[in-house]
């Protein structure tokens, strides 16, 4: 994704557009699922006043307009990743690997309501196994 689209993307969500925001786009965008502390890592030589909590900030701001997901993984940093079409999570076991999956879900989604009464607002399916590489 080029620069220009990234900035379409934070207007689109009504973020202002700060250097800092497309540098922790483009890293999300190249490493697909990253923690706050590899984004901290990874961009703190470019930005070296910048700290770990205006980058959490500039997270929790992404979040909350629904640009960005939160991926809570027993064991592991929550990782991030760029909002994008539905999608479940396979995860390796050993390595950490975190693979998209595209998994319809809407049948389970719209049966849930009519069988118990609950509202489903969002959902989100993990498989924990071993990705091809640590299985050999």
């Amino acid at each position: 994704m080029n620069l220009q689209k990234y900035m379409e993307m934070l207007k689109a969500h009504h973020i202002k557009i700060t250097p800092q925001r497309l540098a922790i786009i483009a890293l999300m965008d190249q490493y697909g699922h990253i923690s706050v502390r590899d984004i901290f890592e990874k961009i703190k030589e470019k930005f070296p006043s910048l700290s770990l909590a205006t980058v959490y900030k500039n997270i929790n701001a992404m979040m909350e307009n629904r640009f960005i997901n939160e991926l809570k993984i027993v064991g592991q940093d929550n990782k991030y990743e760029l909002v994008k079409e539905r999608h479940s999570h396979l995860i390796c076991r050993k390595c950490g690997e975190i693979e998209d999956v595209f998994i319809d879900t809407k049948d389970l989604e719209m049966s849930l309501p009519s069988e118990s009464g609950f509202l489903v607002e969002e959902s989100s399916i993990q498989f924990f196994g071993l990705c091809k590489k640590c299985q050999s």
